[in-house]
């Protein structure tokens, strides 16, 4: 039997976020970003109420695992767009793939990705192609 994802979710009433621990890269970008949602010596961790859901949505978009995801609640299907893809290389970092993607791996299993995906720039992740954070042990430079 395969062993069961872990989901958190927090709601502020108009969004949810989503979190994923065993995604989480521990990058602090939700912390630095949104300090007065994202607390982790509180429980619950996230208070999604103290932040309105255009400034979760940003942060939200800027988590380099993927760790974090949201859920706009009330929204009819016309106002859902499909997500623009967008690449960014984070300095000393992951490369950042924002938007929906179809991750064909080495093995030839597919993937499907949607929001921030972080993959390796380093070479010294455990989780290729995706980004595990080891790039700050390893002191990676680029």
């Amino acid at each position: 039997m395969g062993e069961r994802e872990i989901t958190k979710k927090y709601t502020n009433g108009d969004l949810t976020v989503v979190w994923k621990p065993k995604l989480c890269t521990h990058s602090g970008i939700c912390v630095q970003t949104l300090p007065e949602v994202y607390n982790p010596s509180e429980k619950p961790w996230i208070k999604a109420e103290n932040a309105s859901v255009e400034a979760l949505k940003s942060q939200i978009g800027k988590c380099p695992s993927g760790a974090l995801s949201y859920i706009l609640e009330n929204q009819d299907k016309e106002t859902m767009g499909s997500f623009e893809t967008k690449v960014e290389a984070l300095p000393n970092g992951p490369l950042l793939v924002h938007g929906e993607l179809k991750v064909t791996h080495s093995d030839g299993t597919i993937e499907m990705k949607k929001r921030a995906t972080a993959f390796c720039r380093c070479g010294a992740s455990d989780n290729k192609p995706y980004c595990d954070g080891t790039h700050k042990s390893i002191d990676f430079k680029a």
